[in-house]
């Protein structure tokens, strides 16, 4: 798990040294272009990324707020749980009604807590889309412009 954790920060590093040394390199070529076109792709890739990343976010919120995860603590667990309360050393029994009333609101408070969830993930994803994707657009076309 380490290996994993030291990999994943060692290969950026690695790619951004590769990057600064190809700059490096074409400016000394006279490659100043080479130099625009690099840091435009830079930016192109990291606001495509970001954009992407947004939209399988707010697929993922979508589908938890269509069908929400299913796992929820059963009956007899929550039964047991709260048959028998402590108060002050005090016991205090619940009848059946009671308890199925209350285990029906935890239910509820549930659902409505992931749908809430599900909604403010959808909210603070779309914001990235929202802010990088006019920074890609305006970059494509300066390349655009660029090249032709």
């Amino acid at each position: 798990m380490i290996v994993f954790g030291l990999l994943s920060f060692i290969l950026p590093v690695v790619i951004i040294i590769f990057i600064i040394a190809f700059a490096v390199k074409s400016k000394e070529k006279g490659g100043e272009t080479v130099l625009r076109h690099l840091y435009t792709y830079l930016v192109l890739f990291a606001t495509l990324m970001m954009v992407i990343g947004g939209g399988v976010s707010i697929f993922m919120a979508a589908a938890d707020l269509i069908s929400p995860p299913a796992y929820f603590q059963s009956y007899q667990d929550y039964k047991q749980m709260r048959e028998y309360d402590k108060v002050e050393g005090i016991v205090v029994e619940r009848s059946e009604d009671e308890l199925r009333q209350e285990y029906d609101q935890f239910l509820n408070d549930e659902r409505e807590r992931t749908k809430s969830n599900a909604v403010n993930q959808i909210i603070k994803s779309l914001g990235f889309i929202v802010i990088p994707l006019p920074v890609f657009l305006y970059f494509n076309r300066m390349r655009k412009l660029h090249i032709e």
